[in-house]
């Protein structure tokens, strides 16, 4: 067996599935305590290094494959906008902090100012040399980010600057699984014969976005479906950069009220979207889910207590912050592992906004 060990080694050495050593590892889907366990002695009896650490399933306690910190113990949080409760890194980052302070890190908040990011400046108080990696949430000037990924330590994106014609990032990147939602959510509304369906969201916003609307476009040309651009709300005014921003909410009720008819249903980049859909719908006068149907994405709180209360697509915010800790710490300990982008699971979830 080669030096470098795989999943589908581990996989291959057990007789199970390639998808069942990956639950094992990554803490994810659901597996019997005894075939995890299984799995993650196996993993650490064959020298497995792509993930920081496992937990033994019978005493909970961490089984380290990655070198406690010696000289480097500070993680460096970067952030542009404050993370508020609802926001679904609020818990990952909780659970984030919570793991890797049992590795014996810590971790320090760096709020970016605007002058500082269009300077491509590092914050006063960020020392280079006490740092052990970076992890950015929802950094998504593409220069800046850029430039932290040229600072020679190791960097992790949670969520990331929409695709486009620049260079890849050099960086692992962290996202929520933005697709099957959108292809089961879309496929459920043809069977409930909706056929117009309409996108709203910043599409450049982020990568998260970008995703989200890629997968609306595909799922209606695989269901057959015209996928109507007068239904499709995905720029911003000038002012109106930050989909929750009041400029924005503007910008979305003027484009809302310019449309002659509305369309069976609304797929919305993110619940806060949805939910400022919703209020310009109803000023409008028109009735949710009567008149149309709406579904957002996240499960923010928000989502919850809304009336009528939002269909949404949940994110798995513990499972983020588990997968968060083992991509920066292996990248600590292996700098010169292939940059890699990893998707969380996440769970379509039907509500009173589209009759459910």
């Amino acid at each position: 067996m080669g030096t470098k060990v795989t999943i589908q080694d581990i996989a291959d050495e057990l007789g199970v599935s390639r998808n069942t050593v990956s639950k094992a590892i990554n803490n994810t889907g659901v597996l019997a305590d005894a075939t995890r366990k299984k799995v993650l002695e196996k993993a650490t009896e064959m020298g497995y290094k792509q993930f920081s650490y496992i937990m033994d399933a019978g005493a909970g306690n961490p089984m380290l494959s990655v070198p406690m910190p010696k000289e480097k113990k500070e993680v460096a949080l970067f952030i542009v906008n404050f993370i508020g409760s609802s926001h679904f890194a609020s818990p990952m980052m909780d659970k984030f902090q919570k793991e890797l302070s049992s590795l014996g890190y810590s971790l320090m908040m760096y709020r970016i100012l605007s002058d500082e990011l269009g300077a491509l400046k590092l914050p006063a108080s960020f020392s280079k040399s006490n740092t052990a990696g970076i992890i950015c949430v929802e950094m998504f000037d593409c220069e800046y980010s850029a430039m932290l990924c040229g600072l020679g330590l190791p960097v992790l994106f949670v969520d990331a600057p929409a695709p486009g014609f620049q260079k890849p990032l050099e960086a692992d990147i962290l996202c929520m699984e933005n697709q099957s939602g959108i292809y089961l959510f879309i496929k459920e509304m043809v069977k409930r014969g909706k056929a117009s369906i309409g996108f709203i969201g910043k599409y450049n916003h982020c990568q998260s976005f970008y995703e989200r609307y890629t997968a609306f476009r595909n799922a209606m040309h695989f269901a057959g479906l015209p996928c109507l651009e007068e239904y499709c709300i995905t720029g911003a005014n000038d002012n109106a950069q930050i989909p929750d921003s009041e400029h924005y909410k503007i910008y979305l009720a003027e484009c809302l009220q310019k449309l002659e008819r509305m369309p069976d249903v609304f797929i919305c980049a993110n619940d806060f979207i949805a939910i400022d859909a919703m209020q310009a719908l109803k000023k409008s006068g028109y009735r949710i889910p009567q008149d149309l149907y709406l579904c957002g994405f996240d499960d923010s709180p928000e989502s919850r207590i809304v009336t009528p209360a939002l269909t949404t697509i949940h994110i798995h915010s513990q499972i983020m912050g588990v997968s968060a800790v083992n991509l920066l710490l292996s990248r600590i300990a292996q700098p010169d592992l292939n940059y890699r982008t990893v998707h969380t699971e996440t769970t379509l979830i039907y509500r009173e906004s589209t009759g459910d």
